[in-house]
């Protein structure tokens, strides 16, 4: 399909491996009414990654691969904002310099980028290194597709996804499931997703599942039904917006795996098919080879 991609700047953007941090002695109360100190976001997690189970982690918001964040805070919302899922990052400090992986997703709040790298090059690391990422994709648009809004997401890694046009001429996306609007959560109320995630509510466990939401793995491609994220997300009917898991499941009340959006248009425009191999990971060996 085409795009504007011969129009879109490449920016460096960069940030540091962001330590994990608690707040007072660690505890919080989970919708379930139990208290916990439990692993959450930040720093290099080594055994969960794109492919795996996103739910039943024995932590909270978990962050596959490693997490950055740029320490000025101007600086950071710059990272958060142009950096794309499928950009190219390369390791510019530390044990492991010179090493190359790709952005997998924006986690708000936190305000983190994460990104994927080889387990060797994970095992490397110092904790401490300074990541440059070409940022590329932000302002993308299908030319013959003007009524959707791409965000988010690497050019390269957008043509790698088998997008195939129905017979109604709309572009069809592959996803793994759809979930409808009411069990969207956290991050509501946000001005725009280009810049981080909002998150699927899990505390129903008949939706979770009925809706598929318990299959969930990090890097799957979900539709979420009558949401409109052109300009921060809302309830529309007849909406359609397709976003990526970037985190893990929650104890927190409304909370759950975060999605971050890279599609948003109307069932008029836009549709999807059911695979449950529409994953970025695959997608993006197949960009490699």
């Amino acid at each position: 399909m085409k795009t504007n991609r011969n129009k879109l700047p490449m920016m460096s953007v960069s940030g540091r491996v962001d330590h994990p941090s608690l707040s007072g002695d660690g505890h919080w109360v989970g919708f379930d009414g139990y208290g916990r100190i439990a692993m959450s976001v930040g720093g290099i997690v080594y055994n969960y990654a794109l492919l795996d189970s996103c739910m039943g982690i024995a932590g909270d918001h978990i962050e596959p691969g490693v997490s950055i964040k740029n320490p000025g805070d101007k600086q950071n919302r710059a990272l958060m904002s142009f950096a794309c899922i499928g950009n190219k990052a390369r390791i510019l400090s530390g044990p492991a310099q010179g090493k190359t992986g790709f952005v997998t997703g924006k986690h708000g709040g936190i305000d983190h980028v994460m990104i994927w790298f080889d387990h060797d090059v994970l095992e490397q690391m110092n904790g401490d290194e300074q990541i440059l990422i070409k940022a590329w994709g932000q302002g993308m648009k299908l030319t013959d597709h003007p009524q959707i809004q791409l965000m988010n997401l690497d050019p390269d890694l957008f043509e790698a996804i088998p997008l195939q046009i129905d017979d109604q001429g709309r572009p069809r996306v592959p996803v793994v499931t759809h979930v409808p609007a009411f069990l969207m959560g956290s991050g509501l109320g946000s001005t725009s997703m280009m810049s981080g995630d909002y998150d699927i509510m899990t505390q129903d466990k008949e939706a979770n599942k009925q809706y598929g939401i318990e299959r969930l793995r990090f890097g799957d491609i979900v539709a979420i039904e009558d949401h409109d994220n052109c300009h921060g997300p809302h309830y529309r009917k007849g909406a359609l917006s397709i976003g990526v898991v970037v985190h893990s499941d929650s104890f927190t009340s409304g909370h759950g795996p975060g999605l971050t959006i890279i599609m948003s248009s109307d069932i008029q425009h836009l549709s999807t098919e059911i695979d449950p191999n529409a994953n970025i990971a695959n997608y993006y060996s197949n960009k490699e080879k």
